[in-house]
């Protein structure tokens, strides 16, 4: 019976005491519900704003950095004059160069409350921003020795109350292993080895009542250190400011860190637009402004004066010589045209005779004058169609270039055969390039349309016409392509968004402002606040290559972000 009294009560105080540990053994565990809805440590500041501007200003390390943005688009302000009305007095305000201002302000390092009125002039106008810094104290110092067992025994006590009543299956397996560990001492005293016995009774009361550096990562009873509230974020002088996701899912993100993501938004406004259709189309060549080479009587190929066929990309100028064709001759061709050759070589001789014969007889007038002129003529007509006979012999054919342009497709190789009608090469300018679309719905042939290309590009196109007859159950429609960019090839696939004759209500946004939540949904962010935004569901369709129709989930007079609601959606 001696023994079981000092195991007993050794069970107990192992068993109690992980108990009570328990949870605060676990990682992540919290009993401050007030420090959840807080971020995480930044500097005191203050906001203020006015229907065009607002201003957000940070105390830290003893000055005050003056951030002034436009509200309707979120662009920094740099160039206004900005005074302060102090605890001190009035000053001027400094401009940093990063585009903030800077203010020398002492008193901002000691706690309290500070009411400070800023003066903005920027444009020829004047604004008054009042704003208050809330300066908090900071936390005391930990002791370095740990708790007073008194103070210990409470927090034991408070732990232990605190999750009695809990259906965590944790405390309960811990209270296991401390049974476990009594049956162990138990049998260790039964054997007289008081030495090891004492040794875990030794460890288990370090581990239970040892200093607050065991407790786990992340820990906190909501002590004083906690912050409170889900107002302005506050916390230590010399914290950085971090952007970071809410618990309601806003994020929180800073006027340096806005700027550094060159974040930029746009207040939404109704408006009746037509709905639009996408319609699949690929680049094609102007009509007017390419032309084809071909040859019109085959022959073989030979490079042009210049030594070189064109190269594809090279630039040529319409009637410039690409190629020659030197038509090939038939055995029984060249016989035949040796034989006329010859006719015609007698009757030239004949007509020389004659003429030389009428020329010394037209001065006597046994000849008239009328009829040495016509000798004279008919010698040059034969004479005529000999050089022409023999230059179908010797004479290639000279391929041109029918308009200026770029070789966009050359099949030309030194002795080969180019059969008639043939295309040899292909002039295309790229300035003039038209898009060929198919149509399944009925549009509004007098308006305009613009175009997207795989890499999210746009395009702007002006409706050129449609034809009547279907391919596929579609009608064709060319657009031209104005200002085409140089890199723009035919035969690149793009999307077409052609207007309707449907109209509808809704607002208009950058395609960019609509990004995929992590549920999957459309959502845009409004800037709620200077410093925070806000992800909205919303319902949209497409309205042309840049923009979408937003159909529900916002309302007009909304700040929204088109220009970095991508980089905010990935704040974590």
């Amino acid at each position: 019976m001696k023994t079981r009294l000092p195991a007993a009560l050794a069970a107990a105080v192992l068993t109690f005491g992980l108990w009570s540990v328990a949870p605060r053994a676990h990682e992540g565990h919290d009993h401050g519900d007030e420090a959840k809805s807080a971020p995480a440590a930044n500097a005191p500041r203050g906001t203020s704003s006015t229907d065009t501007l607002e201003l957000v200003a940070v105390a830290r390390n003893g000055t005050v950095s003056v951030f002034v943005d436009r509200v309707g688009t979120n662009e920094p302000v740099t160039d206004a004059a900005v005074t302060a009305e102090t605890p001190e007095g009035t000053t001027e305000v400094a401009v940093a160069p990063d585009g903030s201002y800077r203010l020398d302000a002492h008193w901002s390092e000691k706690p309290g409350e500070y009411d400070v009125l800023f003066t903005v002039k920027t444009g020829g106008t004047s604004d008054v921003f009042p704003v208050t810094l809330n300066v908090p104290d900071l936390p005391a110092p930990e002791a370095s020795g740990g708790a007073s067992a008194w103070a210990t025994g409470l927090a034991v006590a408070h732990d232990f109350r605190q999750h009695l009543g809990q259906a965590d299956p944790l405390p309960m397996i811990i209270g296991g292993v401390g049974f476990l560990l009594g049956v162990a001492v138990t049998l260790l005293i039964r054997g007289r080895r008081l030495v090891p016995a004492l040794g875990i009774l030794v460890l288990a009361a370090a581990l239970l009542f040892g200093p607050p550096a065991f407790a786990h990562e992340g820990h906190d009873h909501g002590g004083e250190g906690s912050q409170k509230g889900a107002g302005t974020p506050m916390a230590t002088m010399g914290a950085q400011d971090l952007a970071q996701r809410m618990p309601d899912g806003s994020v929180f993100v800073p006027k340096p860190t806005q700027r550094i993501l060159t974040v930029r938004t746009i207040v939404t406004a109704s408006d009746v637009l037509a709905r639009t259709t996408e319609l699949p189309g690929r680049i094609i060549a102007d009509p007017n402004g390419s032309g084809v080479v071909q040859s019109s009587v085959g022959g073989r190929l030979s490079p042009p004066p210049s030594n070189a066929f064109p190269r594809l990309g090279t630039r040529v100028k319409k009637g410039e010589v690409l190629a020659t064709v030197t038509p090939p001759v038939q055995a029984v061709d060249v016989s035949d045209m040796r034989q006329r050759q010859g006719e015609l070589d007698q009757q030239i001789t004949i007509m020389e005779r004659r003429v030389e014969r009428f020329r010394k007889l037209a001065p006597g007038g046994s000849v008239s004058q009328v009829q040495l002129d016509d000798a004279q003529a008919e010698l040059k007509g034969l004479m005529d169609r000999r050089a022409a006979l023999d230059g179908v012999r010797q004479q290639p054919e000279a391929l041109v270039a029918p308009v200026s342009g770029v070789v966009a497709e050359a099949n030309a190789v030194a002795g080969q055969m180019a059969n008639p009608g043939a295309m040899v090469f292909h002039i295309v300018d790229p300035a003039r390039l038209w898009i060929e679309a198919l149509s399944f719905d009925a549009l509004a042939s007098t308006q305009d349309a613009t175009a997207r290309l795989a890499d999210g590009r746009m395009l702007t196109l002006k409706y050129m016409g449609a034809g009547l007859a279907d391919r596929s159950q579609a009608v064709p429609m060319h657009f031209a392509v104005q200002n085409a960019p140089a890199e723009l090839r035919t035969g690149q696939f793009v999307t077409v968004l052609a207007a309707t004759d449907t109209q509808q209500k809704g607002l208009a946004l950058p395609r960019v402002s609509v990004v995929r939540g992590s549920n999957g949904q459309n959502i845009v962010y409004e800037h709620t606040q200077p410093e925070r935004f806000e992800p909205r569901e919303v319902q949209v369709e497409p309205l042309d290559a840049a923009r979408v129709l937003v159909v529900s989930g916002v309302g007009p007079g909304k700040r929204i972000v088109t220009q970095g609601a991508e980089l905010l959606n990935q704040v974590r």
